[in-house]
């Protein structure tokens, strides 16, 4: 099939790259999410839970000692403890309840720790928190541990507390290794200090350590991209994560400390990503889904050849258990039935746990043609394609009527972001960078919820 022109492909590109969309960590997103999902549903779902079901397990710790302006995430910043100690006991609390209503039905295969900052915890509370979880769960053997890290927080202490509970996996959040990009997001930290926590946590046994980059940020240019992803190789991560800013202001009110006039364009967002993926690649890693790399013996890359990587709150992983529990303001989980968010205030979710309650606050459940689009669009967000035969053999009715859109979409598609090759509907090469903006094509909520979204690259 004949392709456009190099430099007409490009200018689509830039001009899709433009379009807000979702990022499809889930589906449906979390804006359509609800109240009419509530406490005594989530128990329900709970309880469902059958003895041989492998859970995984995400523990959100919503502040930080200093407030990065590029974050989106639910988070305050403290300069003080007390707030964190009781925010402490309240989550150990939810782990008690939560622990002792999944006893006997399901076993933990992943923990994940985020925020936040989680590596702002004191070393005993870290300690606490590992062993809280294995008193009220059942782990299996072999269960992975991530935690996600501010280098700037972590001290001996801190390293061997995490070590002690079991730490398989490193995320370090870097962003950009350039001073002045770093000053405008009040996220400075140097590539010295960098290496000595990559050096520290692999000194203590973790299997695997991944780097957090972005692109789009403030005063970023392609010289500093380019510098920025050098740098970082040399410390030869297993993973690499590299995302766009996403500037949100009406969501995240401290993102207006950024100034919008130092933020690049779409093109040169989309210049931007794809040198450093570029780079990275020519490193020798593989590019897995939208935004990550890997080495190719790594986990998540060999999950990837095999058709097993997923995506889910955290992004790209190789942890296909089916049920998700989130715990902490915030935290969303997924169930076999639909999706559970926490409450977000910290206070309000205090006061929710105390009493022994679950602190869910909203969420969905799924109706067949949700779980179907959402199997389109995860295959298309992990694997940039999917079966047109598979996707009638499990959904049936509803995956044939969306067979039919999709027919439609490839065939009309005069932009060329989605082609039939035999039975498969594929996202071209040349397209991928859009991806997000093909998996819009399959969301019936866009156009109706009220939710604003990042750039689609």
């Amino acid at each position: 099939m004949q392709t456009n022109a190099p430099n007409n492909n490009q200018a689509n590109l830039t001009v899709a790259a433009g379009e807000n969309v979702p990022r499809y960590t889930s589906y449906p997103t979390a804006p359509h999410f609800h109240p009419g999902v509530d406490a005594i549903i989530v128990r329900g779902w709970m309880n469902a839970l059958e003895a041989d079901d492998e859970i995984s397990l995400y523990l959100h710790v919503p502040y930080c000692d200093r407030l990065c302006w590029f974050c989106a995430c639910h988070t305050k910043q403290t300069r003080h403890y007390a707030p964190v100690a009781t925010f402490l006991r309240s989550l150990h609390k939810e782990i008690e309840t939560v622990g002792d209503l999944v006893k006997g039905r399901g076993r933990v295969r992943a923990v994940h720790f985020g925020g936040g900052s989680p590596t702002m915890l004191e070393p005993e509370d870290i300690l606490a928190l590992g062993k809280a979880l294995r008193d009220r769960f059942d782990f299996l053997d072999g269960a992975s541990l991530s935690v996600e890290i501010d280098p700037n927080d972590m001290d001996e202490g801190r390293l061997d507390a995490f070590a002690a509970i079991g730490v398989t996996r490193a995320s370090l959040g870097v962003q950009d290794f350039d001073p002045k990009v770093q000053k405008a997001i009040n996220r400075e930290q140097s590539f010295l200090l960098t290496k000595s926590v990559v050096d520290a946590v692999r000194a203590r046994g973790a299997d695997s350590v991944n780097l957090d980059l972005l692109y789009g940020l403030p005063h970023q240019t392609l010289e500093s991209v380019a510098a920025t992803v050098a740098q970082a190789l040399t410390l030869e991560p297993d993973r690499i994560a590299l995302f766009g800013y996403a500037h949100v202001p009406w969501f995240k009110k401290h993102q207006t400390m950024i100034d919008e006039a130092w933020l690049p364009d779409s093109a040169e967002r989309l210049a931007q990503s794809q040198l450093a993926s570029r780079l990275i690649v020519d490193a020798g890693y593989e590019a897995l889904g939208l935004d990550h790399f890997a080495k190719p013996d790594d986990g998540l890359a060999i999950a990837a050849r095999v058709g097993n990587i997923r995506r889910n709150f955290q992004g790209y992983t190789e942890d296909n258990c089916e049920t998700l529990i989130g715990l902490g303001p915030s935290s969303i989980s997924r169930f076999r039935q639909g999706y559970a968010q926490n409450i977000v205030a910290t206070g309000e979710y205090e006061k929710a746990v105390s009493s022994g309650q679950l602190a869910t606050a909203r969420g969905i459940e799924f109706s067949v043609d949700d779980l179907a689009r959402g199997w389109i669009i995860e295959r298309l967000m992990c694997h940039f394609a999917f079966s047109a035969i598979e996707l009638v053999e499990r959904f049936g009715d509803v995956g044939q009527k969306l067979l039919a859109a999709a027919s439609r979409l490839a065939t009309n598609g005069v932009d060329r972001l989605l082609l039939l090759d035999g039975e498969h509907f594929v996202v071209p090469q040349e397209s991928r960078p859009l991806v997000r903006i093909v998996a819009a094509k399959f969301d019936k909520y866009l156009q109706t919820g009220t939710g604003r979204h990042s750039l689609a690259v």
